[in-house]
């Protein structure tokens, strides 16, 4: 197994877009890693730099001790599971997993022997004569994984292989990623735009945008402090709440209110920031917080989403439980948890922090 170190990668294409920018960036021996961003965002392009299927402009690309940046494809040591899993239709479910030794000359009953333990690995055990035209989404996708497996390589790159299953089954797979990666103890980059799949499986996320980076970290360091107001909204199932806000003598002023100025920070009178209080650390409760009237209620299952109508213009999504949804009419207030308030500079949207200037 291989840890990967990227340095001041960039890839341009003729017409001068830079799909990926100086990108830095380092993946520990047997990681599972998220690159996670809107399309667009050069995440694809990243993965497929490191396959070696695009061709860096310029930086670097580390494996282990091998600089593999302009080595080709089948000498990187790397597997790739792809979007549409790109499974040989004429093949038998054996035939697509072993095809790797194939490649490599190795022995007939060598190919043999690996597709069937690969295989029982991940329950295909009874598919092994199938085509992938007799196999359902989920099964396909267990061979592409099986294929990938086969080789025996140092990395293993999924570029959103969960995208063509339905909801149930998407959520299965990402419980079985989750548990088959920890057995294999491999070296995984994840790429994905959905947020919810990032937050479930990964180690670590690095968050894209426009080629660049904006924040590394674990999931919970991503949902709880956003590096920026771009993070904020992109991650968690509901969008943080973001509004704006100015120092006073008590506090922070917003929404016709005056909130605590969060633990750390200077208490500086004057400057305008933005307010950012995820919904689900919000409660609807007597006490100091911020007034509203309840316009929507969505039902997520367990928990449902209330929006308020506030002053100034601001709407206000608080989650609360199933059984205590309120009526539209209803005048409520919304109460931040403590220690659950961001603020972030209202000109380049970054997160104030107690180093902040």
């Amino acid at each position: 197994m291989a840890g990967i170190d990227i340095h001041g990668l960039s890839v341009v294409y003729p017409n001068g877009v830079r799909a990926v920018d100086e990108l830095t960036l380092s993946i520990a021996d047997g990681e599972f890693f998220a690159l996670l961003g809107p399309s667009g965002c050069g995440k694809t392009t990243l993965l497929r730099t490191l396959a070696g299927l695009e061709q860096a402009s310029s930086g670097s690309i580390t494996i282990g001790d091998r600089d593999v940046t302009g080595i080709d494809p089948a000498r990187r040591n790397v597997a790739m599971v792809f979007q549409d899993y790109a499974l040989f239709p004429h093949m038998t479910v054996a035939e697509n997993i072993a095809y790797p030794l194939r490649v490599r000359h190795a022995p007939r009953a060598r190919r043999l022997e690996v597709a069937e333990d690969t295989g029982a690995e991940l329950s295909l055990s009874g598919l092994l004569d199938r085509r992938p035209a007799q196999l359902s989404g989920g099964q396909q996708q267990r061979v592409a994984l099986a294929r990938a497996i086969a080789m025996g390589a140092d990395v293993l790159l999924l570029d959103e292989p969960l995208s063509n299953l339905d909801a149930r089954l998407r959520l299965e797979a990402r419980t079985f990623l989750k548990r088959l990666q920890r057995d294999l103890a491999v070296t995984t980059v994840f790429v994905t735009h959905d947020q919810a799949e990032a937050l479930a499986v990964a180690d670590r996320i690095a968050v894209l945008d426009a080629g660049r980076i904006r924040q590394i970290g674990t999931p919970r360091e991503i949902f709880q402090r956003p590096a920026d107001t771009f993070i904020a909204n992109f991650i968690g199932s509901t969008p943080m709440n973001l509004f704006p806000g100015r120092f006073v003598a008590g506090g922070i002023e917003a929404v016709g209110t005056v909130l605590p100025v969060p633990t750390g920070l200077d208490h500086r009178e004057g400057p305008t920031v933005t307010i950012g209080i995820r919904p689900e650390y919000l409660t609807l409760r007597p006490g100091n917080g911020i007034r509203g009237t309840v316009s929507v209620v969505e039902n997520l299952g367990t928990t449902a989403l209330v929006v308020l109508d506030c002053a100034e213009g601001i709407q206000l999504g608080v989650t609360v439980p199933e059984t205590d949804e309120p009526t539209i009419g209803d005048e409520l207030t919304a109460v931040p948890e403590p220690g659950h308030t961001l603020l972030f500079d209202s000109d380049s949207g970054e997160l104030l922090t107690a180093d902040s200037p």
